[in-house]
């Protein structure tokens, strides 16, 4: 049993030396491209390359080697990307893709076993232990998050408790009636589930165990994890994940919370600007790139994953040296162009999250008019807000603090609480209607 005052999950891995580190993901490196190319997929892209599994002699020779993408995953749904017999595989999730065919990602049982680890790793980073209990208040079925957190947690030790997505009502419950310390959501549904909390009388301080948020899923600013922080009265971390690289795990917020460790025994990281695909300097934002290094099913080689980020460091007071990346700043496919300025939705929620006055809930329309575009953003004002000259001096401070940031001046609207739609899965942040009028 694994001593519970010990801050590492997994020391040797966790506590590596960037030497230690490097020299791990070279190793590999180079047998991951060697199982790569037992698949014809593979075989075409280095042929067109012009590169073998011999041009793979240090860390920076990835460079060499092709991106793959999700484009690639639809190409060859649904297995032609595995490089194992189908009888190996224990499992398969997908992407909901609204067209085309969805991306499928499989696992063999070391697959699965070696997510659970990484899920692991990040819980007890947090400390948590297996004393705790885990509410995992994510989906489940297709999407990783649920299955993620669940055998993550269990591999931990914890009682763990798969209460899924929604039914909040349900979810307080369980809260209160199991003592859950520790909670995954996505950030969206922990200030819905706030609401309904408020709603029952029930405070979190006062009336339950919660200690701990692993949140993710969606972008999400540092001011709205403060605010999650203070509604609940506990701590909560920042987790990344994809299903392409398995899901939850791939990243995560040790207890300092000066960014993402991404576990670099498992993948290499780049970020590269996302138009010329070559790499930018440590603090400056582009595209994160990932190669899986222990994956059997599915390795994949430098995917595109579409978001933003940035390179903060490569050592941290915590012990652990794995790269510390920048919250996801949203992904290059999500970025509002508006009149030929560049914006992304969690630039208007971070101004938005300084004002007590407004609520956690808003939308950001995009229309046409008179053939220049518009920036209308609703945002619900908490209960007790109702002077009307205060709810003026509320609007043109949003729109002159927002206008500042993105360079725009958009509409604020405020409306009532409950005014918004709300959901119980990824927030719908922009609706743009633009297209009605091409």
């Amino acid at each position: 049993m694994k001593e519970n005052n010990s801050p590492y999950f997994n020391p040797e891995r966790e506590t590596m030396t960037r030497e230690q580190i490097e020299a791990y993901q070279l190793e590999r490196l180079k047998e991951t491209v060697r199982h790569c190319l037992t698949n014809e997929f593979y075989q075409k892209k280095f042929a067109e390359a012009g590169i073998t599994a011999d041009d793979i002699q240090t860390l920076d020779d990835v460079r060499k080697l092709p991106f793959t993408t999700k484009q690639d995953l639809r190409d060859t749904y649904p297995f032609g990307m595995s490089c194992v017999p189908l009888k190996d595989c224990v499992r398969l999730h997908s992407s909901s893709g609204t067209t085309g065919n969805p991306t499928v990602i499989l696992h063999t049982q070391k697959d699965l076993d070696e997510w659970a680890n990484q899920v692991a790793r990040n819980l007890w980073m947090v400390g948590l232990r297996p004393d705790d209990v885990f509410q995992n208040s994510s989906g489940y079925g297709m999407f990783t998050g649920g299955l993620g957190f669940q055998y993550g947690a269990e591999k931990l030790g914890m009682l763990t408790v798969p209460a899924a997505a929604g039914n909040s009502l349900r979810q307080i419950k369980f809260i209160k009636d199991f003592g859950t310390t520790a909670i995954h959501a996505i950030p969206s549904y922990v200030t819905r589930l706030y609401e309904v909390m408020k709603e029952q009388g029930v405070d979190p301080r006062r009336d339950t165990k919660l200690k701990m948020l692993a949140i993710g899923a969606e972008p999400h600013s540092e001011e709205q994890r403060k605010r999650i922080e203070e509604m609940l009265g506990v701590k909560a971390y920042n987790s990344f994940g994809m299903s392409e690289m398995c899901g939850p795990g791939v990243g995560f917020e040790c207890k300092e919370q000066n960014g993402l460790h991404f576990w670099e025994d498992y993948y290499i990281v780049e970020i590269v600007d996302p138009e010329t695909l070559e790499p930018v300097p440590d603090g400056e934002i582009g595209e994160l790139i990932l190669t899986t290094l222990c994956r059997e099913a599915m390795p994949l080689l430098r995917y595109r994953t579409r978001d933003l980020t940035r390179v903060l460091g490569r050592s941290c007071p915590c012990g652990r040296n794995h790269i510390r990346l920048d919250r996801m700043r949203g992904r290059s496919d999500d970025m509002i162009v508006l009149r030929g300025v560049n914006i992304f939705p969690i630039q208007i929620e971070k101004i938005l999250m300084k004002f007590p006055e407004v609520g956690t809930n808003y939308l950001i329309t995009l229309t046409t008019e008179d053939n220049n575009d518009q920036m209308t953003v609703e945002v619900e004002v908490n209960e007790g807000t109702d002077d009307f000259s205060k709810l003026q001096e509320l609007a043109g401070e949003l729109r002159h603090q927002i206008g500042d940031e993105i360079l725009l001046k958009p509409r604020i609207r405020l409306v009532s609480k409950g005014t918004l739609p709300v959901s119980e899965g990824k927030a719908v942040r922009v609706v743009d209607k633009r297209k009605v009028y091409q």
